[in-house]
């Protein structure tokens, strides 16, 4: 007996050493768990689970509530979810990051009306002294009633004493006025560079629309942002990704400047969302070489091991590199950025170096010349995990979309860009080539992934836009009916992985992210209805009710007031909704203005009306000014869908 005693306590002596006490308590006992929720945890078998048991920043156990119950402790937080769906972090697969932040100080022009446009020009010129430059972005011609480039006597006509540049929504062409033409010292006789156009009118004179490089003549002019103003860019795109659950930024694109940013604002404990960032090609590039990846710094948080190319520009703005001519411009095949021997150098120089590759590719011909020198560099110096990127892989053979996948080549493909650029893209390439244009279905055929995004701030990153457009393939106005090219759609199941693993494996990030597994990073979202079992309308308008990034919640959804959402984004109302007696109450302006309708008041009869087009509809105004939502709502042929767990409203067809 004695000896037994002493083999034991050797034992406990032993474990001890190995394993300290404290760290044996660690693992059973969780800071924080959540019980009773619909948790998707997008592993393998894409299961679903009742809790999940946190420690640190990790995942320590999920399952049943019973099976995770044992790592409750005295100190434990227990958070109920009362069944709400959870969904991992999500993942935006391919955005620019800075650009996002500094999109929000800038003037924001997207998608709006050319008059419109034209209307905050000159509202910013009457408030900015002469000579100051007038800088925003977001305009799409291809939504206005004459879907034409706009010139530069249209802002001529509002600013003429301001340099006005504004990037189109693709950020592949700029539109600016005579005085930025003059200080870019553009004039008639300036020749194109290579991988951009100055477009010029009949007589040869510059129209005021810049694509690609030519822009650079310009923003070259334009005065730099000041350090303290970038930062406050950096932390406002923080708050809007956090505010929409996601959790992970792939930054397609910086500089050594913006990346010391980042790393003074972890340094300070400001910056908490996760960056992939890829480092911009050239000098940056260069840099890096001289110092090798930097990976997982911050507690993961910010990874540089990637580089980022360009090839051509955008289908919008006719820029893309295509094999043969536009169809709706005879002659003109889009802009290379590179010969392909330029091209293989600088694919070259990153394998030499270490770096993962990621090229912006749109045409077919930017396409097939990045999967060329990928299969040429990697067959030179092969490696076996090399999870090289094409960004956009937008129109591409379908012979390459089968290479791609043979090659191992990761195609980062956006949702979005398939709805928002409907109304065009066949145009520009006909009937026969958008066979292999945003063919997702084709690409997941092959075996393939995709790794999604938004591409912010070409499009809004609302990443629920992107699920939504993966799952309809329609645009947030619901239209086409049934879809565009609908046999192209992925499934719930695959749009969901690509904007959590999928996007993860991506970024060399799998093992540490995109679902929700044990040992993983506790990333994840709590929305606000379930995104597997929704209508299919609904999954634009979801709402986060709570974002986690390590164990952390950084944002909590506030529902002291109702939030009315339509197509996918929230409505701005002058003063706030009113719920009263289980009815809500917007303000009719607002409300009739956002859903594109006549609202007209009887001063004679004292009544509101709206003219939808057909008819004219009585309106009970509540104090002349509130309107019940649901009634003008379904008045005018649109659904109203009530979320508790939100305090949200949703307008819908």
């Amino acid at each position: 007996m004695r000896n037994k005693k002493i083999i034991f306590i050797l034992l406990i002596a032993m474990l001890t050493t190995l394993f300290p006490i404290q760290v044996l308590a660690d693992v059973v006992t969780a800071d924080t768990v959540y019980m009773n929720g619909n948790i998707y945890t997008v592993d393998e078998n894409f299961s679903k689970v009742e809790a999940i048991a946190i420690k640190g920043q990790y995942i320590i156990g999920t399952g049943s509530k019973t099976e995770v119950e044992k790592f409750v402790g005295p100190s434990t937080q227990v958070i109920d979810l009362q069944g709400k769906t959870v969904i991992p972090g999500l993942i935006e697969g391919h955005m620019h990051y800075p650009g996002e932040g500094q999109k929000l100080i800038k003037l924001d022009v997207f998608w709006k009306p050319k008059d419109v446009i034209l209307a905050a020009v000159k509202a910013e010129a009457d408030r900015l002294p002469d000579g100051e430059w007038i800088t925003g972005g977001g305009w799409n011609q291809e939504v206005w009633d004459i879907p034409e480039f706009p010139t530069k006597e249209d802002l001529d006509s509002v600013a003429p004493n301001n340099p006005v540049a504004l990037k189109r929504t693709c950020g592949h062409a700029t539109w600016v006025n005579s005085l930025a033409l003059k200080l870019g010292e553009i004039t008639k006789d300036t020749p194109n560079p290579q991988g951009g156009e100055i477009l010029k009118d009949a007589n040869g004179e510059p129209t005021g629309i810049l694509t690609d490089t030519a822009a650079a003549f310009v923003n070259s002019k334009i005065p730099p942002l000041t350090e303290e103003r970038k930062k406050e860019a950096l932390l406002l795109a923080q708050e809007e990704l956090f505010s929409y659950g996601l959790t992970t930024s792939m930054d397609a694109g910086s500089g050594v400047e913006d990346i010391q940013q980042m790393k003074d604002l972890y340094e300070s404990g400001d910056l908490k969302i996760r960056l992939y960032v890829m480092v911009d090609s050239g000098p940056d590039a260069e840099a890096y070489y001289e110092k090798g990846p930097e990976v997982g710094l911050y507690d993961n948080r910010l990874t540089m091991n990637c580089i980022k190319f360009y090839t051509d520009g955008s289908l919008g703005a006719r820029s893309a590199w295509m094999l043969e001519e536009y169809s709706d411009r005879a002659g003109h095949f889009g802009n290379s950025r590179h010969t392909y021997d330029e091209f293989y150098e600088l694919i070259k120089a990153a394998r030499d170096n270490g770096f993962q590759v990621a090229t912006h590719a749109i045409g077919d011909a930017a396409n097939k010349q990045v999967v060329d020198i990928y299969e040429k560099v990697l067959s030179e110096n092969p490696l076996e995990d090399h999870r090289y990127r094409i960004e956009h892989f937008q129109v591409a053979t379908l012979e390459d979309i089968q290479r791609i996948a043979d090659l191992g080549i990761i195609p980062a493909m956006q949702s979005v860009h398939a709805t928002s650029d409907k109304n065009m893209a066949e145009d520009r390439v006909g009937s026969e080539r958008i066979k292999g244009a945003y063919a997702w279905r084709k690409v997941l055929n092959t075996g393939n992934i995709i790794v999604n995004g938004s591409d912010a701030n070409v499009e809004l990153v609302n990443p629920y836009h992107g699920l939504y457009a993966a799952v309809t393939r329609a645009g947030r106005d619901g239209e086409p009916v049934g879809g565009w090219y609908p046999e192209e759609c992925m499934t719930r199941e695959e749009a969901l992985r690509s904007f959590t693993i999928w996007a993860a494996y991506g970024q060399f990030e799998d093992k540490i992210k995109g679902s929700l597994e044990e040992g993983k990073l506790a990333d994840f979202v709590v929305i606000d209805r379930d995104y597997m079992t929704c209508p299919s309308s609904d999954i634009k308008d979801i709402l986060p009710l709570t974002t986690v990034v390590g164990g952390e919640v950084v944002y909590t959804k506030d529902n002291s007031n109702v939030t009315v959402v339509f197509q996918g984004d929230k409505m701005v109302f002058d003063s706030a909704p009113v719920l009263e007696n289980g009815t809500t109450y917007v303000l009719a302006k607002n409300l009739f203005v956002s859903l594109g309708v006549e609202f007209t008041y009887d001063e004679v009869n004292n009544k509101y009306y709206v003219n939808n087009g057909n008819s004219k509809i009585e309106i009970d105004a509540k104090d002349g000014v509130y309107v019940p939502l649901r009634a003008a709502a379904e008045s005018l042929g649109y659904k109203i869908n009530w979320y508790q767990s939100s305090m949200s409203v949703s307008i819908g067809k």
